[in-house]
């Protein structure tokens, strides 16, 4: 909260610190959808795009979700990240251990393998089409540091 105070004018984004608990699976599934987030913003500074522990810039936000139909579900933080670099809004990332806790411990997961799964790839497909559409837009920010290429 205080680096989202200190700069609102940027998303302050959650960069997790997995310990030995994460499951292998959900760490190598990240890199994919991390990886598809970094071509989708043309390499804005996205650390982790399905970490949901973030703060954004409540205005922008709110622009962006009312001409959005999508990302309402598990696909909202990362979709959001993605509109909101495209939009020129800077990410910030900041450490944030995780530590899954086993069902014994109370640890439950609302990730389903096959319907979220599923969802990702249609938000990254349309991502990837308005990436293409905004990839001019894109480079020229980034070739002349503009907002979110800036330092």
């Amino acid at each position: 909260m205080q680096a989202s105070i200190a700069r609102p004018e940027v998303m302050v984004l959650g960069r997790p610190v997995f310990d030995a608990s994460a499951p292998l699976l959900r760490v190598r599934g990240r890199r994919v959808s991390n990886a598809w987030t970094n071509l989708e913003t043309l390499g804005a500074g996205v650390a982790d795009s399905l970490y949901g522990f973030r703060v954004y810039p409540i205005d922008p936000l709110a622009r962006l979700m009312r001409g959005q139909p999508w990302m309402r579900r598990f696909d909202f933080d990362t979709e959001a990240v993605v509109r909101l670099a495209w939009a020129g809004i800077k990410p910030v990332n900041r450490d944030a251990p995780v530590k899954y806790l086993t069902a014994e411990e109370g640890g439950v997961s609302h990730f389903r393998y096959g319907r979220d799964n599923l969802l990702l790839t249609w938000m990254h497909t349309r991502l990837m089409i308005g990436f293409v559409l905004r990839l001019p837009l894109l480079l020229w920010r980034r070739l002349t540091k503009r907002p979110p290429f800036q330092d």
